[in-house]
């Protein structure tokens, strides 16, 4: 597949329920991308000996995108926590990804100080943590669009929202190329 097939930033990218996208879905990218235990976890796994690492990208108080806002159920004016991290196998990037949660409900938390370390361990630590519904694409997301050098490429996208606490925190992920490579998977 070639980069221009995902390099179209789509302002709205077609997130669906992702049962509805099982039969475009390979048996293993199903066991990826429908997961709902923590990808830091899985990635850490399948890493082998190999060191996994979150790299830091961008962290800020800024704007979500206008389906980020709708997926929290925010008005898109409002500004929001975001934080991009790529999550990486031997210092190579295999998954993206965007974390928004509205400022007002991040108070005493502690996501600002996470730096380096995986959202996904801070998460699934939490007793009362509710994950919303699954939903994935097959386009590359607008968010992945300016977090990607030109030699990446997306394969499947997946997002939710995590309910704790009084705290809604849309959490997407795009599994890039380089994993599906190193992991032999097919191409979708």
């Amino acid at each position: 597949m070639t980069v221009t097939t995902f390099r179209h930033a789509h302002p709205f990218p077609h997130w669906l329920p992702v049962n509805a996208l099982r039969p475009a879905m390979s048996a293993p990218w199903w066991q990826w991308v429908a997961s709902t235990d923590s990808l830091t976890a899985r990635l850490t796994a399948a890493a082998g000996s190999k060191p996994f690492r979150v790299r830091l990208l961008r962290q800020m108080i800024g704007l979500p995108l206008r389906d980020e806002a709708q997926a929290l159920g925010i008005e898109p004016r409002r500004n929001a926590w975001i934080r991009e991290v790529a999550l990486c196998v031997d210092d190579t990037p295999w998954v993206v990804a965007r974390s928004v949660a509205p400022l007002t409900q991040l108070l005493g938390k502690g996501l600002e100080g996470l730096g380096e370390r995986s959202l996904g361990s801070w998460l699934f630590r939490q007793p009362d943590l509710v994950r919303g519904p699954l939903y994935a694409t097959r386009h590359w997301p607008s968010f992945a669009y300016h977090l990607c050098t030109p030699a990446d490429t997306g394969v499947w996208g997946r997002r939710s929202v995590f309910q704790h606490s009084g705290l809604s925190l849309l959490v997407q992920e795009c599994f890039l190329s380089t994993m599906a490579d190193e992991l032999s998977l097919p191409s979708r």
